[in-house]
């Protein structure tokens, strides 16, 4: 039951916003009492960040599964940037941004999580892009990281429409590409970008 409570009040909170969506509208969307969610979270700051730990799961996961397609590292990002597009694409509103708004204390905690993951990923990327010739070898992996994810976090935290957020995290990927790639890793971001922007 924990779990249903969780991933139901999770997708609502997404869908209609962490402030808007109360215990009773879970409740009542579940069909069971209020006293039933109270039995396993004392408040609604609990089920929250409860929910952002199961979407953070959720998202490394399925990142984990495309970089074991092993693509090459510009096709990667564009996937991955793909599959938060198509994972967050019903939303109206950028959940961080929400987040931010209105639960600061639960965003800092799902942005260090957010931030040591990216970090990994986002190193292993560019190191496989240096192997396979795309990147240019003699980059500062760590200053490019924290370029990157400092620029896509900040689109996230301050871009209330998610439509938006989509089209500018589209473009910040094109700019991180092109500011470390090799002439063979520009032929490979053209390739990207000759690709539907879905």
């Amino acid at each position: 039951m924990k779990f249903k409570i969780i991933s139901k009040s999770t997708e609502m909170f997404l869908k209609l916003g962490f402030k808007s969506v109360t215990m009773n509208d879970i409740a009542t969307e579940m069909g069971i009492s209020k006293k039933t969610i109270y039995k396993y979270f004392d408040n609604k700051e609990l089920l929250i960040t409860e929910g952002t730990m199961m979407v953070h799961e959720k998202i490394h996961q399925t990142i984990n599964s495309i970089v074991a397609e092993n693509h090459n590292a510009i096709e990667e990002n564009f996937i991955i940037r793909k599959m938060f597009k198509e994972m967050f694409n019903s939303l109206d509103t950028s959940p961080l941004y929400q987040l931010k708004k209105h639960y600061p204390e639960i965003h800092n905690q799902f942005m260090g999580r957010e931030i040591d993951d990216c970090n990994k990923l986002f190193i292993q990327n560019i190191q496989k892009g240096i192997h396979q010739g795309l990147y240019r070898e003699h980059v500062n992996i760590e200053t490019c990281v924290k370029f990157y994810y400092t620029l896509i976090f900040s689109i996230n935290e301050t871009t209330s429409s998610e439509k938006e957020v989509h089209h500018l995290e589209y473009h910040a990927l094109e700019y991180h590409t092109r500011a470390i790639a090799t002439p063979k890793g520009i032929i490979e971001l053209e390739k990207q970008l000759e690709q539907p922007n879905i």
